[in-house]
């Protein structure tokens, strides 16, 4: 008789991750998933209070977790902070900004902002610690919270839909480099969640019925949505999955 394959463990345990915009929303719940699959999570970002709370909140239910204060439009921060850290096993790109407008009213300084941070930040976060892979030589996981919307386009969205259009760009480019050194590099694109980044947007009559109309499941999505998606992505049970997108998006970009 041939012996039963073994499903591959979704299990974190010794691993090394760092999660950007972890203060809140789907950077927190990113932490808290890594932290429950037992890694270890560096939980960045500029706000010292929130994180505090945060690391608190993952420490309450064993887990283990660390605040990191860290500016993702600084590459000098960037690469002095991953470098103190040292090893990691895991990243999630998550800091993200979203100044919403019509294309034609679209400003410098948001557009500015907004590239700043969903892109240059991923970059050259990504770039240091894959640095550090490479130099290890052990492998490693880079997953960038990108969007439906680098898939799509949406109602005042040609800037944050460039950005995470870009955003899949540089996970195929980056995968197809890193690669050989056992790196894989992937994203989570979730659709709209309630958070304080979407606050305003189903505020607006208009754009709420809008998502309505294109969730084939019939709800919004929840934080815990996206948490197994990133677990999965982290852990050996997607040892062959690089270079590629999981749409956590209830059917939108089905058609």
């Amino acid at each position: 008789m041939n012996a039963c394959p073994q499903t591959p463990s979704f299990r974190l345990d010794g691993r090394r991750a760092l999660v950007t915009g972890a203060s809140r929303g789907i950077g927190f719940a990113c932490a808290a998933a890594l932290s429950q699959a037992g890694a270890h999570v560096f939980m960045a970002a500029r706000d010292k209070g929130q994180l505090a709370e945060g690391v608190s909140a993952v420490a309450g239910e064993g887990g283990s977790a660390q605040a990191i204060v860290l500016d993702v439009t600084d590459p000098a921060n960037i690469a002095d902070v991953v470098a103190d850290l040292g090893p990691i096993d895991v990243l999630v790109n998550n800091a993200g900004v979203a100044r919403h407008s019509p294309m034609v009213d679209t400003r410098v300084e948001d557009f500015d902002a907004v590239v700043d941070v969903n892109l240059r930040g991923a970059y050259f976060v990504s770039q240091a610690v894959a640095r550090g892979m490479i130099s290890r030589g052990e492998g490693g996981v880079i997953l960038s919270i990108s969007s439906q919307m680098g898939h799509v386009g949406g109602i005042d969205r040609a800037v944050y839909a460039a950005t995470k259009h870009a955003i899949e760009g540089m996970t195929k480019s980056a995968a197809i480099e890193f690669g050989r050194y056992g790196i894989r590099v992937n994203t989570v694109c979730p659709t709209f969640i309630r958070t304080p980044l979407t606050e305003a947007t189903f505020a607006d009559t208009e754009k709420a019925e809008w998502i309505a109309s294109k969730m084939k499941l019939g709800r919004v999505a929840e934080l815990e949505d996206v948490m197994g998606a990133v677990v999965f992505l982290a852990s050996d049970a997607a040892a062959m999955i690089t270079g590629t997108s999981l749409l956590v998006d209830g059917g939108w970009t089905a058609g």
